[in-house]
């Protein structure tokens, strides 16, 4: 739960909305063939389909926001681009939506899928 507190009162933010809101902002990325649980093995993503909010990991460090993303790519993109891609996609949707600011955007890319 994130807690802002403003001269309105207080706001409360689940963390199930903003795994969901994170999670598909970065699966809509181009190169992105889903998020990857952040514990498991290759086998269990491979098997079951993947929900948008595994994979993602919200904390906040004082009054800015640090996302941690576990992502599968598709096999032969630039994996540079796509990581900075999902940087900007995220820190802009999460900001936009919510209107707290996002420190840093760490992205894990867990695995590789064929096309």
């Amino acid at each position: 739960m994130v807690k802002l507190e403003n001269y309105l009162g207080t706001i409360q933010i689940s963390e199930n909305f903003f795994a969901n809101l994170v999670g598909y902002a970065a699966s809509r990325c181009f190169g992105v063939a889903g998020m990857a649980p952040s514990t498991g093995s290759a086998k269990g993503w491979l098997k079951k389909p993947v929900l948008p909010k595994k994979g993602v990991r919200i904390r906040n460090s004082g009054d800015l926001l640090i996302i941690d993303l576990h992502i599968i790519v598709t096999y032969g993109v630039n994996i540079s681009a796509i990581v900075k891609s999902i940087g900007h996609k995220v820190r802009y949707t999460v900001e936009q939506a919510t209107s707290l600011h996002v420190g840093k955007v760490n992205v894990y890319v867990d695995g590789m899928l064929p096309e």
